[in-house]
């Protein structure tokens, strides 16, 4: 870890909350924001949360299953992530989300036409909208994250 946290603080907490308070509390905020209040679905949702955390590498983010409803995606789904292009487990929407994941993170520049033709014929505006701040979302802070060298020390619950 590159930040020096106190013993017995929890290292996001004191990162984000004790020594940034006014920024980190929002950026918290924001983050939990695209969880709590999302309209994807959990597999397209999923399937670009994932392909940005192996994109940035945030091994917290990697070991992350979003729940909803008693709901997650089944065990081998990241490396179905991993495989967008060629995977079969995927439907049209929840490749396009992956796509779109790995595209800006890597080459926001490349989205060309012909990829937001594909986008508006899958993808409602609003869903658009939100699916790009979730990605940003995702791409900052699992940076933040693991360039701090936070993602290593931070446990998921129940692990």
């Amino acid at each position: 870890m590159r930040i020096d946290v106190p013993d017995g603080q929890h290292p996001i907490e004191y990162v984000w909350g004790d020594m940034v308070p006014g920024i980190g509390m929002a950026a918290a905020n924001f983050s939990l924001s695209v969880y709590a209040h999302t309209t994807l679905g959990l597999r397209e949702f999923e399937a670009a949360r994932l392909r940005v955390a192996q994109i940035n590498g945030c091994v917290f983010c990697l070991d992350w299953r979003t729940e909803r409803d008693g709901q997650k995606v089944e065990e081998e789904f990241a490396d179905a992530v991993a495989e967008w292009r060629t995977t079969d487990a995927f439907d049209a929407r929840t490749r396009l989300a992956a796509e779109y994941a790995e595209r800006y993170t890597l080459d926001h520049h490349g989205l060309d036409e012909e990829f937001w033709d594909r986008m508006t014929a899958s993808y409602s505006q609003l869903e658009i909208v939100e699916l790009t701040m979730s990605i940003g979302s995702w791409l900052a802070f699992g940076r933040l994250n693991h360039v701090l060298g936070l993602d290593s020390v931070c446990a998921l619950p129940g692990h």
